[in-house]
């Protein structure tokens, strides 16, 4: 099949295609007579992998990882566990600070409850205030 049907059933961006060709992730296609790639069925595999990959906000680089295991698997699987691990670690860290954020964010909403003219907005107010170095409804500290 041609770039346009694999990037059609496998809901991939043409140039991420290629993209995931130059970087490795995905294996060069063979060339037909006429210079287009040709692509096969375990392209369109390897692509629903990377892409649930993706879905689960795996850097490339883990990706990568994940690929060079399931192309030669080690007896032990104890690098992936880690790397899953880690990732974990990371996207409870992200929620951690997403918390903080609304917070703030409903701090600085809880200042401007009802519309009334844009130079006496409290939340324009309060960023003004950090914006010069002082505390604000946001950032208190």
């Amino acid at each position: 099949m041609r770039i346009g049907r694999l990037s059609q059933l496998s809901g991939v961006e043409v140039e991420t295609i290629r993209f995931y060709e130059r970087e490795g992730l995905l294996q060069r296609a063979e060339r037909e007579a006429n210079g287009y790639r040709r692509y096969q069925q375990d392209h369109l595999q390897r692509l629903a992998f990377i892409r649930h990959c993706r879905a689960l906000d795996m850097p490339l680089q883990d990706v990568k990882r994940m690929l060079q295991f399931m192309t030669k698997p080690t007896p032990d699987c104890g690098d992936i566990d880690r790397l899953i691990e880690a990732h974990l670690a990371n996207v409870r860290s992200r929620l951690q600070s997403l918390q903080a954020l609304e917070v703030q964010l409903c701090s600085l909403r809880d200042q401007c409850g009802q519309p009334h003219r844009g130079d006496h907005c409290g939340i324009v107010q309060e960023l003004k205030s950090a914006a010069n170095g002082r505390a604000c409804a946001c950032h208190p500290d």
